[in-house]
């Protein structure tokens, strides 16, 4: 499981980037509110790509490591974001705002494409 541990970092790299576009693009002609959608959906086209690269290079050995790849980086993710989010001083409420599907935050697709983007990718490369 190492290689998948060090394939989650350049991911870590790929959402900073993403973030400073949101903050000082997006937000500028977007808004906060859709500037942080638009981010949602640019960051989840930027993992789909790289983890669709990641695990036709390193293909996982069977479906069950493709599942257990994604807990893992959803895993490492999670740990990341609300470890950061409270080191950073913001409360639970300010973290847990952006998962509010019901208020249009989409933010919650994220850990859910982290989560199930190995094993899909897997299961789609295998078939042929």
């Amino acid at each position: 499981m190492l290689p998948y541990i060090l394939a989650w970092f350049p991911m870590l790299l790929l959402a900073v980037l993403n973030g400073f576009l949101r903050e000082f693009v997006l937000k500028k002609y977007a808004g906060d509110f859709t500037a942080h959608q638009l981010s949602t959906i640019t960051l989840l086209l930027l993992f789909a790509v790289y983890i669709g690269v990641i695990i036709s290079r390193f293909p996982p050995a069977s479906a069950l490591q493709a599942v257990l790849v994604g807990v893992l980086w959803v895993c490492l993710t999670l740990t990341f974001e609300f470890g950061f989010g409270l080191y950073r001083g913001n409360s639970w409420d300010t973290l847990l705002a952006d998962y509010n599907l019901l208020k249009g935050r989409l933010w919650v697709l994220i850990p859910l494409w982290v989560l199930l983007a190995p094993y899909l990718f897997y299961t789609f490369l295998n078939k042929h």
